[in-house]
């Protein structure tokens, strides 16, 4: 089923690796990713309202191999943000090679075990790898718009 998603993932990695060094995605990360998806290939996809919350509702798998190319990569990763202390998450969409390009302070790319060295804000934890979701899952229920 992947060679049915290529070209949605390819184009995908294309419109974020067009974000590159964009601070417009700071604390949006699920945002971020969603819309790569979204944008470039004219369709809706349904996860949750935060990053943690599409972990849990997409189910995450930590085999030992590096994350899938165009697979979500998720974090654990507690903050407070709007006045609300939770565990936000984080998330990044893998190029299949280790990195992952995501939103933190910017967009940027970074192997996703060195996601969790990055220098957090204040008052936010480091992020913690919990695992990634593949596309297909993904874009389970995605719309098409016409």
């Amino acid at each position: 089923m992947i060679d049915y998603f290529k070209q949605y993932i390819e184009n995908a990695i294309k419109w974020a690796m067009g974000q590159m060094d964009s601070m417009d995605y700071h604390t949006l990360c699920l945002g971020f990713v969603e819309k790569a998806y979204e944008v470039s290939n004219n369709i809706e996809i349904f996860g949750g309202s935060t990053a943690k919350e599409s972990a849990d509702d997409y189910g995450t798998n930590k085999t030992p191999r590096i994350p899938p190319r165009g697979a979500f990569v998720f974090y654990d990763c507690y903050g407070t943000l709007r006045g609300t202390l939770k565990n936000w998450g984080h998330v990044g969409i893998s190029l299949g090679d280790g990195t992952v390009i995501h939103a933190w302070d910017k967009v940027r790319m970074d192997d996703y075990h060195d996601i969790e060295k990055l220098q957090s804000p204040p008052g936010w934890n480091s992020p913690q790898y919990i695992g990634w979701t593949s596309v297909e899952r993904i874009l389970q229920g995605y719309q098409k718009h016409f």
